[in-house]
């Protein structure tokens, strides 16, 4: 009979016996005790309330106040701290909501720019610890630490407790962490203590652990899928791990086989590096609605230039555009139109989504719009001499000098040309 692992201290990574307490090294209740710690190498790590963290880490008279990042009173909550939530505020609620739920909550716009900055630096951490890193959105990831004992000389719960301390240390950014033997059981894993959390889920209990939660747990078991199997009497994942999975494949095709092995703890996906974003896009929601095509331009404009300087900072083209406009009725309409060779530019993707904006702009009224570029591609093959278009290099040796000089003197430095060149063309 195996003896217990020794616990694991999660504030100074001391190790110790698990009946202690707390640490003997610190004085830490925060004790990781599990008798799979040492075994267990996939995890999931979600950093948390990201937004809202990294600006309470920047401001920091916000530490102890509600603070809500997200639009105007018109626009939703892209997400808000711990304290908000106290009040009920929860991510992608009307912004109005919020407010009525938490009046005397610091709404901040989003800063997506900075975000992403701190976003990539987690990441460059992340991938420092495995190769094996499968972002799941610019906060969160899946990480594969299997092998990697022996190249940091500790075990991945080792590890993971070392990468959590000096993310709070360097960059004041806190998450919290899930070790299981898979993707499933880690993902649920890190939501059970949020935040600054650390939870182990060994294969041992999955089963016991699964059985009394709901279906909504299992991952791809929406809202309508779960009034489908409420409908047929199955609510609870215990439910689920008494059925044949022959009657739940035949009762729900690929997503019944599906339910059988995920209620059992059972999960065989892989870790799966990204390969990239898939598109990038920018939008902005309106506080008081716009029908006029000439009010739209200009923000159009500057998302277009939002977007091409995050496709020139990560050095990506695309070759589709694609135009989001949401009505005062919240319907959402999408219009793409392909290109014959990837860009990054902001004068292309300006000029694409304002001919399909054009096409739109029929006395509707719209709340949000919004302009992305898809289909990327190293921008080695981006924006090619154009032989139609004479202007064309004219416009792409000038943004990249107005690029220069907002680099050396700041985004405001220079004001935008494009919108000038469109208004002034051909006069």
């Amino acid at each position: 009979m195996h003896a217990a692992p020794r616990a694991l201290c999660r504030d100074c990574r001391a190790r110790c016996v698990p009946s202690r307490p707390r640490c003997p090294s610190c004085g830490s209740p925060r004790l990781l005790k599990h008798a799979e710690l040492d075994q267990l190498t996939i995890a999931h790590i979600d950093c948390d309330a990201f937004f809202a963290s990294v600006e309470k880490r920047d401001n920091p008279d916000l530490k102890d106040l509600p603070v809500i990042v997200g639009g105007g009173r018109r626009g939703v909550v892209s997400t808000c701290c711990y304290i908000a939530r106290i009040y009920g505020v929860r991510s992608a609620m009307p912004m109005f909501k919020a407010l009525e739920a938490c009046p005397d909550a610091v709404v901040i716009k989003p800063d997506l720019e900075k975000y992403s900055k701190v976003g990539r630096e987690i990441r460059r951490r992340m991938q420092n610890l495995t190769p094996l890193v499968e972002p799941i959105s610019i906060d969160e990831a899946f990480l594969d630490l299997t092998g990697t004992e022996r190249l940091h000389h500790a075990s991945a719960a080792e590890t993971l407790v070392r990468f959590i301390i000096d993310l709070e240390a360097d960059l004041g950014i806190s998450a919290s962490v899930g070790l299981a033997p898979n993707k499933f059981l880690a993902k649920l894993a890190s939501d059970l203590e949020k935040p600054r959390g650390f939870s182990v889920i060994g294969s041992a209990e999955a089963k016991t652990f699964l059985a009394d939660k709901p279906v909504g747990m299992i991952w791809g078991v929406g809202k309508v899928f779960q009034q489908t199997l409420a409908s047929d009497g199955i609510r609870t994942i215990g439910q689920l791990q008494t059925m044949d999975p022959a009657d739940l494949a035949r009762r729900y095709g690929s997503m019944g086989l599906r339910l059988a092995k995920l209620s059992q703890g059972d999960d065989d996906r892989n870790v799966t590096p990204s390969r990239g974003a898939k598109s990038v896009s920018a939008e902005t929601t309106f506080n008081i609605d716009i029908s006029n095509f000439e009010k739209l331009r200009p923000v159009l404009l500057g998302l277009s230039e939002k977007v091409s300087r995050r496709l020139k900072d990560k050095q990506i083209a695309g070759r589709t555009v694609t135009l989001k406009l949401k009505t005062d009725s919240f319907k959402t309409i999408t219009r793409t139109r392909q290109l014959p060779d990837p860009t990054l530019l902001a004068d292309r993707i300006f000029r694409t989504g304002t001919e399909l904006l054009e096409k739109e702009t029929d006395g509707r009224r719209f709340r949000l719009i919004g302009i992305g570029v898809g289909d990327l591609t190293s921008a080695e093959t981006a924006d090619p001499q154009d032989l139609v278009d004479e202007g064309a290099s004219r416009r792409k040796q000038a943004e990249f000098a107005i690029d220069k000089l907002r680099e050396k003197f700041g985004k405001t430095a220079v004001e935008r040309g494009l919108l000038h060149q469109e208004r002034t063309k051909d006069s």
